[in-house]
C-alpha cells in the first residue's frame, strides 16, 4: 500500500483524501476507488496500477488513452452531450504527466469515476446486453474519423490469432515448462485442428477487404458503465487496448464474453453454450449505432468473428496455463485450464449454430 499512497499524493485530485479500497474484477491491472471530499461534495477517482509486464511501453499506452479521450470529449461536447459522463476524464499528475511512476518502478494512472453509474460482470437480461452493444457501436461510430494510424499498438498482434498460434501457443506447448500438456490433450487437439481458420481475418486485411479502425479490443460487458437508475449505457471504459484493429474484433469479443450461457470460468461444461437471444440483442444494439459505417465484408464476417475470438481465447488461456499462469490472474492452479475448456465448449456451440448466427445478422 505504500506505493499506492505515494501515487495518490502525486495526482492533481480535488479535495481532501477520505478513503481508498480495491475495486473491480479485471484480469490485468489492479484497480482502486479513492474517495475525496471537496467542500460538501464527495468525488470518486479510479486509480489503477498498470501492469507493465503486459503493457511494455506505458508512455505509448497513456498517449493513446489521452489522445482518444480528448477526441471523444471534444466530439461529445460539440454534439450536445455530457463530456464528463459519456467518456472518461483522466487526471494528470501534479507535475502535468499522464501517469505517475513510483519510486519502486510501478506505474499508476487515474480518472474520475463516472457519477451515478454502475457496471456488471454479466448481463442478467438481453436488454442490458443490447445496451452494451449500443455503447460499443457508438464508441466505434464516434471514432470513425479518428486517424487509427496515429495510435500506437500497445500490445503487438493482440488479436492476430494465427500469430498467437505460431509464436506463443506452439512454443509454449513444445517447452511445456510446468509439465502440464499431459493434462489438456483435448484442448490441444481442438486448437491444432482449427489452425486453418485462424488466418482468415488477417488475410482479408492483407487483401484490403477489411479496414483498420480505432477499436477497443476488450469489449467485455464490465467495460461499459450504465446509468444506475435507467440501466442505459453511459460510456465505455478500460481503454488500455484502444489501438488500430478491426470492428470485428470488438464485436466478436463482446459476444464471446456476454452471449455465453455461463461465466467464462464455469467448470460445468453442460452449462456452457451460445445464447442466440443475447447474440441477436447485442448485434441489434451494435449495428444500430455503427452498421452504416461497416462495409459488406465486415458484415459478412460478424458471426465468424465471434467464433474466432472465442477460439483465440481458448488458445490464450491454454498458453498461459502451459506457461505457469503468468498473464491472467488465477484463483487456483487449474483456473486457466477451466477457462480454456469453457471457451472450447462455447466455440463448439458456435460451430453448431453458425448458420443461425449468420441468419440473425442478415435479418438485422
Amino acid at each position: 500500500m505504500e506505493e499506492l499512497r505515494e501515487a495518490l499524493n502525486n495526482f492533481a485530485f480535488d479535495g481532501d483524501f477520505v478513503s481508498v479500497k480495491e475495486f473491480g474484477s479485471g484480469h490485468i491491472n489492479k484497480t482502486y476507488i479513492a474517495k475525496y471530499r471537496a467542500g460538501d461534495e464527495e468525488v470518486k477517482y479510479v486509480v489503477q496500477k498498470v501492469n507493465n509486464g503486459v503493457f511494455k511501453n506505458v508512455d505509448e499506452l497513456m498517449d493513446n488513452v489521452f489522445a482518444v479521450t480528448s477526441y471523444l470529449r471534444k466530439y461529445i461536447r460539440e454534439n450536445g452531450g455530457d463530456e464528463n459522463r459519456e467518456t472518461l476524464h483522466f487526471i494528470k499528475t501534479v507535475d502535468g504527466a499522464n501517469y505517475y511512476r513510483c519510486a519502486d518502478g510501478s506505474f499508476y494512472r487515474a480518472y474520475v469515476f463516472v457519477k451515478d453509474s454502475i457496471s456488471f460482470d454479466y448481463a442478467e437480461t438481453p436488454e442490458l446486453f443490447k445496451s452494451s452493444g449500443i455503447a460499443f457501436g457508438r464508441f466505434q461510430k464516434m471514432l470513425g474519423d479518428f486517424d487509427a494510424d496515429s495510435l500506437y499498438e500497445t500490445i503487438e498482434n493482440f488479436h492476430n490469432t494465427i500469430w498467437r498460434y505460431e509464436n506463443e501457443f506452439i512454443p509454449s506447448l513444445e517447452m511445456d515448462v510446468e509439465n502440464r500438456a499431459q493434462n489438456c490433450q483435448d484442448v490441444i487437439e481442438f486448437i491444432k485442428s482449427r489452425k486453418d481458420k485462424m488466418s482468415i481475418l488477417v488475410d482479408l486485411i492483407n487483401e484490403n477487404k477489411l479496414p483498420l479502425r480505432v477499436t477497443h479490443n476488450d469489449t467485455k460487458l464490465n467495460n461499459v458503465m450504465f446509468d444506475e437508475k435507467t440501466l442505459e449505457c453511459v460510456c465505455v471504459i478500460d481503454l488500455d487496448t484502444v489501438m488500430p484493429g478491426l470492428a470485428l474484433y470488438d464485436f466478436g469479443d463482446a459476444i464471446r464474453f456476454g452471449a455465453n450461457t455461463a461465466l467464462d470460468d464455469e467448470p460445468d461444461l453442460s452449462k456452457v453454450g451460445i445464447n442466440l437471444e443475447y447474440f441477436k440483442a447485442f448485434a441489434e444494439g451494435f449495428l444500430s449505432e455503427c452498421g452504416d459505417t461497416l462495409n459488406q465484408c465486415e458484415k459478412d464476417y460478424l458471426a465468424f468473428s465471434a467464433w474466432l475470438l472465442t477460439t483465440e481465447l481458448v488458445m490464450r488461456f491454454l498458453t498461459d496455463y502451459l506457461n505457469g499462469d503468468v498473464y491472467f490472474k488465477t484463483n487456483y492452479s487449474e483456473h486457466n485450464l477451466v477457462r480454456a475448456r469453457n471457451q472450447m465448449k462455447l466455440a463448439l456451440s458456435m460451430e453448431e449454430h453458425m448458420s443461425e448466427m449468420e441468419e440473425i445478422i442478415k435479418s438485422i
